[in-house]
């Protein structure tokens, strides 16, 4: 949620029912500290909490910023949360790990995690290396670790989240809905091209660095192509280049910059405000329900 999810996108998940999660990934430890302040100000300040991504090279101080301004919810990912859980736990903070496989749950389940984040690779952006869909992973990571398991990736509606539940999660993460948003600080242009986008208009590039799920367009083919080719994972980096997220996510560029979503881009039809997704995936988990009981209690 690069890009897309500060503090006023999490206050708004957390007034209408969800936990919000504000996104460290693109923000320094001075403006994340800002977001956190912001976010603290409102009547929901315990209902948020910060997503740590452990690749960052001041991930220290990204912690250490979480812990002294007083957040007790903290989700990480891309690392081994290993380093730094002690540190989270020792003020009493919840800490959840992003996994995409079985193997990293039971490591997260180790170090001390209270849940694991099960990430399928439909999700957008940065992937596991195994591409494991959600289906698959969910069930398996349930088996696998005592501790709550939260399903995510490609998950964009009620139906979704009930099958979810049914697979074993205690919960759902869903990060492309919310980013398209009224309240997200992506760009509007960028939002468009999620509610433009169909059933195949995304893919996975720059495998070599980090895979990463985004919308086909100029960039996304020439990394596909360079993949292709066998490019090197230096010319991988040379392609990405910098700040390509920046460009795509928050400055709206639609051909040059990184368009990072999941597949559930194509169930996206429309921009709403947070309280207005929230409603509507719980409409269609209600009638999911309903339609299942229907084959549970024939007429």
């Amino acid at each position: 949620m690069v890009w897309t999810s500060g503090w006023k996108l999490a206050v708004a998940a957390a007034r209408a029912g969800a936990l919000g999660l504000i996104g460290a990934g693109s923000m320094k430890p001075e403006l994340l500290r800002e977001h956190i302040r912001k976010a603290k100000a409102t009547e929901v300040a315990d209902q948020i909490g910060v997503n740590i991504p452990l690749i960052r090279g001041d991930v220290e101080t990204l912690v250490q910023t979480t812990i002294d301004e007083g957040i007790r919810i903290a989700f990480t990912s891309a690392g081994n949360p290993k380093q730094h859980i002690q540190k989270l736990k020792d003020t009493g903070c919840f800490v959840a790990h992003v996994v995409a496989s079985v193997k990293h749950a039971r490591k997260a389940e180790e170090a001390g995690c209270d849940a694991v984040v099960a990430e399928g690779f439909e999700a957008g952006g940065h992937n596991g290396v195994d591409e494991i869909t959600t289906l698959c992973l969910v069930p398996q990571v349930v088996d696998a670790v005592k501790i709550p398991v939260i399903a995510a990736g490609g998950i964009a509606d009620g139906r979704q989240m009930l099958a979810c539940l049914a697979l074993g999660a205690q919960a759902v993460q869903i990060g492309t809905r919310f980013a398209t948003t009224i309240e997200s600080s992506s760009h509007l242009l960028y939002k468009q091209a999620v509610v433009d986008a169909e059933d195949n208009s995304t893919v996975i590039v720059l495998k070599k660095v980090a895979p990463v799920r985004l919308k086909k367009n100029h960039f996304a083919f020439s990394a596909f192509e360079a993949q292709q080719h066998g490019a090197t994972k230096e010319q991988e980096i040379e392609l990405l280049g910098r700040k390509r997220e920046m460009q795509g996510i928050f400055e709206g560029n639609l051909e040059d910059g990184e368009l990072e979503m999941g597949q559930s881009s194509g169930m996206v039809k429309e921009i709403l405000t947070c309280e207005q997704v929230v409603q509507k995936l719980l409409r269609e988990y209600e009638k999911a329900k309903q339609n299942l009981d229907k084959f549970n209690h024939p007429m």
